[in-house]
């Protein structure tokens, strides 16, 4: 028998990206960068990261009938994705993010959604039975909040757990956090979801205790080379992360997450599931490009185990 499927509801993007010494100041033209593009999205990389680290894909999006689209699709068929839910908009573009890249690894993003803002209810609710099959479902906020909100009532309904990225950052209702089995914001996140200001371990915890009691099982702060803060039932615990060179931080969350996913799937425990994910964001981050930077399986296990032998 097959396994359940990790469905990933979320966006396709194509990333233009500008590697530069520094993030431009408003208003300033920074010459001298190196172009790359590459696939992104937000639920693209998730769905990516999942397959690679060895995860059975679905992905439910919505692309525009382009030559964007076309090579996103081409992607995900390589990684061993189930694209049947995948669709193609012929009267709105393929999602597009340009960002920039700092010497240091910070970077900023604009997106530009187009077919992705495409993503309703009705398209959500045709892959009803998808859902309900899932091993897992993994959420995030760049497709209409409807959309992600009926796709969790769904889930809930047929007590399939439910990983949610809060990103972009945005307030969001008692009524979708209550069904999310992990929440996975990073700080800024964070700090918004709670309206507490996030620094010590003090006010990590509080932070999770708001997000707790607006009813979401599980919280994993990211906080990038700092680790992630887990809070859950008997769970207080910061999660160091592991130390690399960063290139590009882009997809560290991305890869996290679905990551995050495989784990859960595989029934490990909590934090178990937390340290491999860690392990394969610190892979990403020393890797260009979105989807480019997510390891395989082999790799996430051979840097744990030569980060074990240390």
């Amino acid at each position: 028998m097959k396994p359940k499927p990790i469905v990933v509801l979320g966006s396709s993007n194509t990333d233009m990206i500008i590697q530069l010494p520094r993030l431009p100041k408003p208003g300033e033209t920074l010459l001298g960068g190196r172009f790359t593009m590459a696939a992104g999205g937000k639920g693209a990389n998730q769905a990516v990261a999942a397959a690679r680290a060895g995860g059975r894909v679905a992905f439910i999006a919505k692309l525009g009938a382009d030559m964007f689209g076309e090579k996103a699709l081409e992607g995900f068929k390589r990684e061993g994705i189930d694209v049947s839910a995948v669709a193609r908009d012929k009267r709105y573009p393929s999602g597009v993010a340009l960002i920039f890249v700092a010497r240091d690894g910070q970077n900023c993003i604009a997106v530009a959604s187009g077919a992705n803002a495409r993503l309703d209810l009705a398209y959500v609710r045709k892959h009803r039975a998808l859902i309900r099959r899932a091993a897992v479902l993994v959420l995030q906020l760049e497709t209409p909040l409807p959309a992600v909100q009926a796709a969790a009532r769904i889930a809930a309904e047929g007590n399939v757990p439910i990983i949610l990225n809060p990103a972009p950052a945005r307030r969001l209702p008692d009524s979708l956090l209550s069904r999310v089995t992990i929440l996975t914001p990073n700080e800024s996140e964070a700090e918004l979801l709670s309206g507490k200001k996030l620094g010590s371990t003090a006010q990590l915890n509080r932070a999770a205790d708001v997000l707790l009691a607006r009813g979401v099982k599980a919280v994993v702060i990211t906080m990038g080379k700092r680790g992630a803060f887990v809070a859950a039932a008997g769970i207080r615990k910061h999660v160091p992360a592991f130390k690399v060179k960063a290139v590009d931080a882009t997809a560290a969350g991305d890869v996290f997450n679905g990551v995050l996913a495989v784990a859960m799937s595989e029934g490990r425990p909590l934090l178990k599931a937390v340290k491999f994910a860690n392990a394969a964001a610190a892979i990403s981050v020393t890797r260009l490009g979105a989807q480019p930077s997510a390891p395989c399986r082999s790799e996430i296990e051979q840097f744990l185990a030569k980060q074990q032998g240390l």
